[in-house]
């Protein structure tokens, strides 16, 4: 695909206008990918309404934002601009990945005429070697968006088939930034569900109840100085009071209960 541009400079359409004017730097941007060559022009009214569809199309593949990886794509945009400022005040509001011809390039009307473009907007499919895929995708992209680009790929024969669309990930995106953190600081550890709490006048491993007869209550989340530890809790058999806490998180409650008779005992 670079050989349809050697010998000649492309230019990032990004505030610095890097230029691609060697063959690797040409290779690294179009070898193994699908290149939309953009024929339109600022003073073209079609051209205008068109710009914003093609740049939601070709922001939509291509920035992380919205997919996995960005799509092998490139798009090169051929001015028919009658002037260079009516082509720099076209290409403000586009992506910075676009690449174009430098104005003063005839091979902006070579192109044109190569392709055969009689209209404008005209959109140029080429696959990774250098062959037409379709002549005009203009209105292909108009009708079904971003999701043309799969029926491309897998015609042109891409070597890279790594393409995803967000709906094609098994592991969905966070819901928010604060979500995988949420995940961790509610983890509990399935280890920790094994433990046993001190029950009524009983030790540790011991059965909640007086007569070993407590129910397991399960793991239960508390706060312990800003961290969050897991203790086991019990349900006895036998009736509870109220606490704070809720009827039946008893635990400690026995050495509460030894507490109070000694004092009881003291006065």
């Amino acid at each position: 695909m670079a050989c349809l541009f050697s010998g000649r400079v492309l230019i990032r359409n990004n505030s610095d206008q890097d230029e691609l004017d060697t063959e690797a730097e040409l290779s690294r941007r179009l070898e193994n990918r699908l290149v939309l060559l953009f024929f339109g022009a600022g003073s073209c009214p079609k051209c205008q309404a068109f710009a914003p569809i093609l740049r939601d199309f070709f922001v939509r593949l291509t920035d992380e934002f919205y997919v996995l990886r960005a799509a092998q794509l490139a798009l090169v945009y051929v001015s028919q601009d009658s002037t260079e400022e009516q082509q720099d005040l076209f290409l403000r509001d586009m992506p910075k990945k676009w690449l174009f011809l430098p104005f003063e390039d005839d091979l902006r009307r070579d192109l044109g005429r190569r392709f055969s473009v009689e209209r404008l907007p005209a959109v140029v499919v080429l696959k990774p070697n250098g062959d037409v895929l379709t002549l005009d995708a203009a209105d292909e992209i108009r009708r079904l968006g971003p999701a043309c680009f799969a029926n491309w790929q897998e015609a042109a024969e891409v070597l890279d088939r790594s393409f995803l669309l967000p709906e094609d990930l098994e592991d969905p995106a966070p819901r928010s930034l604060t979500e995988p953190l949420r995940r961790r600081k509610y983890r509990v550890d399935p280890a920790a569900r094994g433990l046993r709490g001190l029950g009524r006048g009983g030790g540790p491993g011991q059965e909640g109840g007086a007569e070993g007869g407590g129910r397991d209550r399960g793991a239960v989340l508390r706060p312990h100085g800003g961290r969050l530890t897991v203790r086991a809790s019990r349900i006895s058999d036998e009736p509870q009071r109220v606490g704070k806490w809720g009827r039946g998180l008893i635990e400690g409650e026995g050495l509460c209960n030894e507490m109070a008779g000694e004092k009881q005992r003291g006065t």
